[in-house]
C-alpha cells in the first residue's frame, strides 16, 4: 500500500472534550515534586491557590473523566486513521517534544464544555521513523483559546515511503542555543522512588511507569518517569527562579525529551536570560540534568516568563 504523508499536515482531528476540577490540580502538583512549602499549588485554602501552568499537557491523556484509562487506547487517539499515514504501533511512540503557550488565565475548575482542538502541522519521515507534530487549542465552551500546546511523538521504525520527507505548516518557538557562560540560576531537585506512582494519577497509565517488567523488557532497566512529570520539574524550576516563585509568571514553556528519568533520581535545572521575549516577557534557554547519571533529560530548553517587579536574587 502506498502512503501519502502529505495528507497528514493540515488534517484536523475530532475535538477531544477534557475537563478538571482543584483535586486534579493538587494531584499534580505532587506528581510534579510539590515541596510541603509551596501553598499556592498544593493547598486549596491558600489565598493564592493557582494552577501550574504546565497542568493542561495532561489532559490529552485524562479526557473529561475521573475514572481510570487504558493507555493504549488512548495514545491511539481518534479512531478515524490520520490520512496518508501508515499505521503506527503505539508500543514503539517516543513522546519526542512539548511546548505550552498560556494564551488567558485558566480557571481552577473548568466546568462544562472545555475541549482540545486537534490540528496536525508536521510531519519528517527519516531512515529512523517518523515524527508527528500535533498542534492544540484549549478552548472553554464558548470557542475562546486560553492555551497553545506543540507536541511531537517519534514512532520508531515507522515507514511510509522509506524516503526523506519533511513538511512543517506551524510549530512552537524554539530555543536558543545555550550561552558560554555560567547559568543565571541554578535549581536542584529531587524525585520520590513513588514519583511515577503519583504523577500516573493524573491521566497517564501506560504501564511502563509502574510495572517494572515492561521497562526491563524494553531496556530501560525497570520503570521509568513519565517525561511530562520531568517537565513538570522543569516548569517549577523556571517559576521558583527567573518567575520569581510566581506560577503566574510563566508564559511559555517548551522542552525536547532526550533521556529517561527513574523514580528516585536528583535533577539540576540550569538557566539563562538569552533576552526580550513577545509581549514584555524574559526569553530564558534552560537543560535540565539527571544528576545521577549526568545526562541531559530535558533539552532545548526554552520559556517565556513575565517578571515582578523588582524580580528575585537569582540564587
Amino acid at each position: 500500500m502506498s502512503y501519502d504523508l502529505s495528507k497528514v499536515v493540515g488534517h484536523v482531528a475530532q475535538d477531544k472534550p477534557v475537563s478538571w476540577n482543584k483535586r486534579d490540580l493538587l494531584t499534580y502538583a505532587v506528581g510534579v515534586g510539590a515541596k510541603k512549602e509551596d501553598y499556592s499549588i498544593n493547598y486549596e485554602l491558600a489565598k493564592d491557590f493557582v494552577m501550574l501552568p504546565t497542568y493542561p499537557v495532561t489532559l490529552n491523556l485524562k479526557g473529561d473523566t475521573q475514572e481510570l484509562n487504558l493507555f493504549a487506547e488512548r495514545a491511539n487517539g481518534s479512531k478515524d486513521a490520520l490520512p496518508g499515514m501508515p499505521p503506527l504501533d503505539p508500543n514503539r511512540m517516543v513522546h519526542g517534544t512539548q511546548s505550552i503557550e498560556i494564551l488567558k488565565e485558566l480557571p481552577l475548575v473548568s466546568g462544562p464544555g472545555w475541549k482540545l482542538k486537534t490540528r496536525y502541522t508536521g510531519v519528517t519521515e527519516n531512515k529512523s521513523g517518523i515524527i508527528v507534530l500535533v498542534e492544540q487549542l484549549l478552548v472553554d465552551g464558548n470557542g475562546t483559546p486560553y492555551a497553545k500546546l506543540y507536541s511531537s511523538s517519534f514512532n520508531l521504525g515507522a515507514k511510509a515511503t522509506g524516503k526523506d520527507f519533511k513538511k512543517i505548516i506551524a510549530g512552537p518557538p524554539e530555543a536558543k542555543p545555550v550561552p558560554k557562560r555560567n547559568p543565571d540560576w541554578t535549581f536542584k531537585d529531587q524525585t520520590t522512588p513513588e514519583q511515577a506512582i503519583i504523577y500516573r494519577l493524573s491521566g497517564d497509565y501506560n504501564p511502563l511507569h509502574i510495572d517494572p517488567r515492561i521497562g526491563q523488557s524494553a531496556g530501560f532497566g525497570g520503570v521509568i518517569l513519565h517525561g511530562l512529570s520531568t517537565y513538570g520539574f522543569g516548569a517549577r524550576a523556571v517559576i521558583g527562579t527567573a518567575g520569581g516563585n510566581d506560577p503566574h509568571s510563566l508564559k511559555l514553556f517548551g522542552v525536547r525529551f532526550t533521556s529517561p528519568v527513574k523514580p528516585g533520581d536528583a535533577l539540576e535545572t540550569h538557566i539563562w536570560e538569552v533576552g526580550p521575549g513577545p509581549n514584555g516577557t524574559t526569553e530564558l534557554t534552560f537543560v535540565t540534568k539527571n544528576a545521577t547519571t549526568g545526562k541531559v533529560v530535558l533539552g532545548n530548553g526554552i520559556a517565556y516568563v513575565q517578571k515582578a517587579a523588582g524580580g528575585k536574587a537569582k540564587l
